[in-house]
């Protein structure tokens, strides 16, 4: 009896502990709800400064173990012009929130893991969102839910829910089997992790000779492990595969593309930027004749972090001027020129730090060959004491120390290839093969008339470097001004040919 009563004093303690601990977890949240809609508001202008969006949170009712409260997203615009959210509308999020130290959202999962709350997500149905309530038949599309550990780090668990729009005017169609993404970030977000996974996605729609056009992806996923370097860029992994994406006009299969694989790795050390971008294509067919596959591989070294955050700082802000910009917005032409400008405005601080991109290889293959193209430019920071450049090759050595690019077809490759273009345009294969051989063969002699390419083991192949105003195309060597006037301005000026030994 002694020991039943113990155990029953043992567990109406914990059950005060934890219903007074849940009851100031509760208390606590209600005294910083105010800053976290300050914290979110300024991060959303951080990101986006020209969305003219602003969160509010409303009806907040604290219970002991448990909260409620609706985070609404409005406009602060009194016009039409924002695409987000109009005037007068609003998104409002549904929040249930669980007390710590062991919330109940957490215990069903059976986490154990003291957290300071769990927060269950849904969208309330409102004008600005009612059409995906009506693909869901009055769901949520999102279920969300966030573990807030007491060190300010949170894990979200975010399921997307089936989708099936269809216009019958249009004949559009949006269908989805849903999905599920989880994000989890540090209190500061400067750790974030993401995780997504999308098993299929339609979207059907006309092209300009009405007929329907069928987009289809299989197979979406999608990590990522990201952290701010102490200079503000975001470095880190990421991955992303796509199993199969087709394309169908008019019922017929016209593109497909098989084993889509992207991913890149690049850190910050010592204030420089470095990184390799990879990307790898297993299998394309257009019009049901077989492409082969390709990839591609970037390296990218000694980029100036301090500059890259403040192009991208930059780049975006005034983006987002030119785009809330009518007049420019109205005019494509102008559009483009403005975008140009901001580009080359800003381009100096890309080069800050004389950064080096390495393209090795890009490649294509089929059954008879493989074709590669590789190049590697060394570029040179502008601001680092250069002379206004007086000529071309004076503008050239500002931002370029050193190019070297090869090319290498494989004629029976390219062959191979044309026949099935050939055979997609409606040739017989054997008239298909011939076409091929004449279009390969005629391009090789060309290229060899206009002394941009030579031929090697049945392969094209082309080479191009460039150092301290000289060039060497294929082995022959040319100042700059020479090279331009053969390749870009049409002369048929000899290149004088420069001795490879200093002492000739």
């Amino acid at each position: 009896m002694k020991k039943t009563k113990i155990a029953a004093g043992v567990i109406i303690a914990l059950g005060v502990i934890w219903t007074g601990t849940a009851w100031f977890t509760g208390k606590q949240l209600e005294k910083n709800m105010d800053q976290v809609v300050q914290n979110a508001n300024a991060q959303m202008n951080n990101i986006a400064p020209d969305s003219r969006l602003k969160l509010s949170y409303q009806d907040y009712q604290r219970g002991v173990f448990s909260s409620s409260a609706r985070f609404v997203l409005q406009s602060n615009s009194q016009t039409e012009d924002n695409a987000v959210i109009k005037p007068g509308q609003s998104i409002v999020f549904l929040e249930k929130i669980d007390h710590g130290p062991f919330p109940f959202a957490q215990l069903k999962k059976f986490n154990l893991i003291p957290s300071m709350a769990s927060v269950h997500t849904q969208l309330e149905n409102t004008d600005a969102v009612k059409k995906l309530f009506e693909m869901t038949k009055g769901k949520s599309v999102i279920q969300a839910d966030t573990r807030i550990g007491y060190s300010g780090a949170t894990a979200t668990e975010i399921a997307l829910l089936p989708l099936d729009y269809q216009n019958a005017q249009s004949g559009e169609r949006f269908a989805s089997n849903g999905g599920t993404l989880n994000i989890s970030a540090d209190k500061d977000g400067n750790k974030v992790d993401v995780s997504s996974d999308l098993d299929s996605l339609v979207l059907t729609t006309r092209n300009q000779l009405n007929m329907p056009v069928m987009f289809t992806a299989n197979g979406l996923k999608l990590n990522a492990n990201t952290h701010l370097s102490p200079e503000g860029v975001r470095v880190g992994d990421q991955n992303i595969d796509l199993q199969k994406l087709s394309v169908a006009v008019n019922g017929q299969q016209a593109f497909i593309a098989e084993g889509l694989n992207g991913k890149s790795s690049v850190d910050s050390v010592k204030g420089l930027v470095s990184g390799n971008i990879d990307y790898a294509l297993n299998s394309l067919k257009i019009q049901n004749q077989d492409f082969g596959q390709g990839k591609l591989s970037v390296k990218l070294s000694q980029f100036d972090a301090n500059s890259m955050k403040t192009f991208s700082e930059n780049y975006n802000r005034q983006v987002q001027a030119l785009l809330s910009d009518q007049e420019v917005a109205n005019n494509p032409a102008l559009y483009q020129a403005r975008m140009s400008q901001v580009m080359s405005d800003n381009l100096p601080l890309l080069l800050k730090g004389s950064p080096v991109i390495t393209i090795a290889p890009f490649s294509w293959k089929n059954e008879k060959g493989e074709s590669s193209f590789n190049l590697s430019v060394h570029f040179k920071d502008p601001a680092a004491g250069a002379p206004q450049p007086q000529n071309v090759t004076q503008a050239a050595d500002n931002v370029l120390k050193t190019l070297d690019g090869k090319l290498s077809i494989s004629m029976d490759m390219a062959t191979e290839m044309m026949t099935h273009v050939a055979m997609a345009q409606g040739y017989k294969e054997e008239d298909a093969a011939k076409l091929a051989d004449q279009q390969v063969k005629g391009v090789a002699a060309m290229g060899q008339m206009f002394r941009l390419t030579t031929q090697k083991d049945n392969n094209i192949v082309a080479s191009l470097q460039y150092a301290t105003g000289q060039v060497a195309m294929n082995g022959e060597k040319m100042t700059l001004e020479q090279f331009l006037s053969r390749y870009m301005l049409g002369s048929d000026a000899p290149a004088t040919v420069l001795p490879t030994d200093p002492a000739q």
